[in-house]
């Protein structure tokens, strides 16, 4: 637990710096203005800065003090806020990622990252355990070759299912479908990880391989759309249908 110590003081906007480049996400422009057009003084929160090395960082509160700006003409103004000292940067990382109450909600990747950065050690294997399969996280949860963006899909399958399950599902979707943006939907990653987990020791990883080679991941999205019940229970059946195929002798039998 990061001990939080604070005075309020008021500093100038000039000197309010906004670490974007290690765990701050991007200035939203429309999340600016909308802010400014509601802005009220009187129950604004104070923007939350860590004094290091001489420097004050903002690490919650950015979008106000740049509609506060907004709203003074685009210049610099002062601007009362909860000063924390003896913060590292990874510290400041960490609390950004836990940020509740009225700041906008982080995305999942936003708050992957900062955990990355502050050091969190669940948040480090699940990135490497991604990266040893051959994938990178996307996140700004933008879809590209080779990139989860389906981040908390993604995040929560490791936990439930470990870390080898989740690596070995991976290494499977990148041989079969070799990084292919419709591969990485949220609905057929979990539907393989969901298969590999239940059908463990009992599927045949190759013949997995072969299959989902013969049919494209957006024929399996579609499928699982057109059936009702939970997304987990239907992709994976779409996999398990996938992997049986026309045999008899290797054939998987029906789970829940």
């Amino acid at each position: 637990m990061i001990k939080l110590i604070h005075h309020e003081m008021s500093i100038n906007s000039k000197f309010l710096e906004v670490p974007r480049s290690f765990y701050q996400r991007h200035l939203n422009d429309n999340r600016v203005k909308r802010i400014a057009a509601e802005f009220d003084e009187r129950i604004a929160n104070a923007p939350k800065v860590s004094y290091r090395d001489g420097r004050y960082y903002v690490f919650d509160g950015q979008h106000t003090i740049a509609a506060r700006k907004l709203l003074n003409n685009n210049c610099d103004l002062n601007i009362v806020c909860k000063v924390y000292s003896g913060l590292t940067e990874q510290e400041e990382a960490l609390l950004f990622a836990q940020q509740t109450g009225i700041s906008a909600p982080l995305t999942a990747g936003a708050k992957l990252r900062a955990k990355i950065h502050g050091g969190d050690p669940e948040a480090i294997a699940f990135q490497s355990a991604t990266q040893r399969a051959g994938f990178g996280l996307s996140f700004n949860q933008s879809h590209a070759k080779w990139k989860v963006a389906c981040i908390a899909t993604a995040f929560n399958e490791y936990r439930q299912h470990g870390e080898r399950v989740y690596t070995d599902a991976l290494r499977i979707l990148a041989e079969a479908w070799e990084g292919d943006i419709d591969s990485l939907r949220s609905e057929v990653l979990q539907g393989v990880v969901r298969f590999v987990a239940l059908y463990d020791h009992e599927y045949d990883p190759i013949r997995l391989i072969r299959q989902l080679k013969r049919t494209s991941p957006l024929t399996i999205y579609r499928s699982g759309q057109a059936m009702s019940g939970p997304n987990y229970q239907k992709y994976m059946h779409q996999i398990l249908k996938t992997y049986n195929g026309s045999s008899r002798s290797k054939s998987l039998p029906i789970k829940q």
